[in-house]
């Protein structure tokens, strides 16, 4: 059995209103020094595979048709065996 964590985050060039909300929030909270927070993403999958190779082009297909919006986003993953 093999596990994706696919990582999917905002393009550096789209606005993170999230990321901006917790930024504000913990510098009320004393945390001054922060210079950026972004909101992302991680989804785990578990597959029923062996070769690493055909899953993670499985992988590749599932972020591309469902899991991310490639137009705002970016996304990664890793495949590792359990």
């Amino acid at each position: 059995m093999l596990t994706a964590e696919v990582y999917i985050m905002p393009k550096a060039s789209v606005s993170d209103p999230q990321g901006l909300a917790i930024k504000h929030a913990l510098e009320s909270l004393g945390y001054k020094n922060l210079n950026q927070v972004r909101i992302g993403k991680l989804i785990i999958i578990k597959l029923d595979s062996q070769d690493k190779k055909t899953a993670g082009q499985q992988v590749e297909n599932i972020c591309r048709q469902l899991l991310a919006n490639t137009i705002i986003e970016d996304y990664s993953f890793k495949i590792k065996e359990d």
